[in-house]
């Protein structure tokens, strides 16, 4: 039988730091990375596909907010934000995706699904606001804000003057649709879904979904969704080919294979970044949990390379 595969696919895949983020220079950069997964697809996988959106959602925000200052254009909450740019991402990926196939002889139909995620409106994350999104404003422009929107600010500390809006980001527990995201991917149809982490929404006391003003974890909403589809390994692309420990130290160390045991124990000794490494760990802790059989976190480019890239198991492989 064909293996399910989850790929979730960081923000340098799409979009990289030194770049202006024109869409020639996301299409190249979508493209580059789709090249690295057509050997899954010629080892018999079938695949579904999740992406970052951070600097996309933020440029939508920014629309947003110079719309309304200049021509007075109401401003869309933060979901509708998240399904726009799953829509317009997914479908760069899906459009990069068939001509990456048609060059490598593969016919394969490419789905993009807009994916709602659900948070529990309970979740402590909504006491604690800690994710930056929008732009940089004055300390009088963040108070205006606060006062007519509610919204919650804080103040940029890293090298940069200035107060950025601050929205919770509460742990997914629901991935709407995974049973049909399953059945596509299984009829050996490639599925984008999650985008960004999915569309946040919560379900309310008569049980009606409503809209959250939240960011989901990308890779935490992956994982979740490769867990719930049955994936059999979960993949997180991103800018190192390996987990290291000690990392930039003198002592630095590769670990191209990890048992979960001894990745909790290093994530628990504080190893791994809090703003880097640590939430893609949690991730892939979460899909073994969860019942997952392999997790994987490598470069984007190098994914076809198996020297590369940190396997981690439940157990170690023989």
């Amino acid at each position: 039988m064909s293996k399910l595969a989850v790929i979730a696919l960081g923000g340098n895949a799409l979009l990289r730091d030194n770049q202006a983020g024109t869409i020639e220079e996301q299409e190249q950069n979508t493209t580059d990375t789709l090249e690295n997964l057509v050997f899954l697809l010629r080892e018999g996988y079938n695949l579904v596909l999740s992406h970052g959106n951070g600097p996309q959602v933020g440029n939508i925000l920014m629309r947003n907010d110079a719309g309304e200052q200049l021509y007075g254009i109401a401003q869309m909450p933060v979901d509708i934000c998240v399904a726009d740019s799953q829509g317009g991402i997914g479908y760069m990926i899906e459009r990069m995706f068939r001509n990456v196939l048609k060059n490598h002889g593969i016919k394969k139909n490419i789905i993009t699904l807009v994916t709602q995620v659900v948070v529990d409106k309970n979740d402590p994350a909504f006491e604690n606001p800690t994710k930056r999104i929008g732009k940089i404003y004055t300390r009088e422009e963040a108070d205006d804000l606060h006062a007519r929107k509610g919204w919650i600010f804080k103040e940029e500390k890293k090298g940069t003057t200035g107060w950025r809006r601050v929205v919770p980001s509460p742990r997914p527990i629901e991935i709407m649709n995974v049973d049909i995201i399953r059945e596509l991917a299984l009829r050996g149809n490639i599925v984008i879904a999650a985008g960004g982490g999915g569309v946040p929404v919560y379900y309310d006391e008569e049980k009606n979904v409503r809209p959250a003003e939240v960011v989901i974890d990308k890779d935490l909403a992956s994982s979740l969704m490769a867990a719930h589809i049955g994936a059999d390994e979960f993949y997180i692309l991103t800018d190192v080919p390996y987990v290291y420990i000690h990392y930039k130290k003198p002592n630095q160390e590769v670990k191209e294979f990890l048992n979960y045991a001894d990745t909790l124990k290093y994530l628990e000794e504080g190893q791994f970044g809090e703003g880097s490494m640590a939430p893609k760990i949690h991730a892939c802790l979460q899909f073994l949990e969860k019942g997952g059989k392999k997790s994987v976190i490598t470069e984007a480019f190098k994914l076809e390379d198996k020297k590369y890239g940190t396997k981690i198991t439940m157990e170690y492989e023989d």
